[in-house]
């Protein structure tokens, strides 16, 4: 990959987004990397070092077996309170406890916390679309960043090209109506670009411009992976990227920073 003053510079000579199908179901234990490898290869792409590989969480956590049947989760008084508050099923409020540093905000019908990755949003990032159960639901990976860079390790030792990886989720925003993709996971590259210290068209400094790398290419990938119809995972093609073993981390607002914390 290209090195750069900064982490992204602009597709100027355009962008392509490819989707990878053909992916089966995935399950507890499935090989991830070689199944996508698979894909690739039946779809006639062959993948290029600049590339970015976006892969849906649903299919990380499936295969790492972040996933649970609501019917073996006893809820204790806290999460029948607190359920009794967010109109949820209590079990569900359970998990969402376990995986959770601390509630941001419940009333009925919202749950939001922060999760022990550090993540705001909605019912910590546990959700029941795609499982495959209707008690099924699916957690967030136990270590997004982890398993970005296992499928970039491995996708390297199969095919011989390094992929920046990326592991998205769909999350709502504060003063927005509407879902976008983001980066809960990155691995090759340098997420966070920070211009400041640049100067702008009109020669003045930036100090305060920091454009997320990685949820823009998530957003990007998600336009041909929608929310149904068996594409979790798509190639970003054109971006130039600085190289990096930083992870998400870089993309979570300081909470001295953060309004909504």
């Amino acid at each position: 990959m290209l090195k750069l003053e900064f982490a992204v510079a602009l597709a100027r000579h355009g962008l392509q987004v490819f989707p990878v199908n053909g992916l089966p179901e995935v399950g507890k234990g499935a090989d991830l990397a070689a199944l996508i490898q698979n894909a690739i290869s039946r779809s006639e792409i062959e993948l290029l070092e600049s590339d970015v590989l976006v892969v849906a969480q649903k299919i990380v956590s499936k295969a790492e077996g972040a996933v649970v049947d609501l019917s073996t989760v006893d809820p204790g008084p806290e999460a029948i309170g607190l359920a009794e508050t967010v109109q949820k099923d209590a079990r569900l409020v359970e998990l969402i406890l376990s995986q959770s540093r601390r509630i941001v905000r419940s009333v009925p019908g919202v749950l939001i916390t922060e999760t022990h990755h550090g993540l705001v949003c909605a019912n910590a990032g546990i959700d029941a679309s795609n499982s495959p159960g209707p008690e099924i639901v699916i957690l967030l990976p136990e270590d997004p960043d982890r398993s970005a860079r296992t499928l970039r390790d491995t996708l390297r030792k199969l095919t011989g090209v390094s992929v920046a990886v990326v592991i998205s989720d769909t999350f709502n925003r504060p003063w927005r109506q509407g879902s976008v993709n983001v980066g809960i996971g990155t691995a090759g590259f340098e997420p966070l670009d920070d211009s400041r210290g640049l100067p702008d068209d009109a020669g003045r400094i930036l100090r305060s411009t920091l454009v997320s790398a990685a949820d823009e290419i998530a957003s990007a990938a998600q336009l041909v992976m929608g929310e149904s119809g068996g594409i979790p995972a798509a190639i970003v093609r054109g971006l130039r990227l600085l190289e990096s073993e930083s992870g998400s981390d870089a993309l979570i607002r300081e909470p001295e920073r953060d309004l909504f914390r």
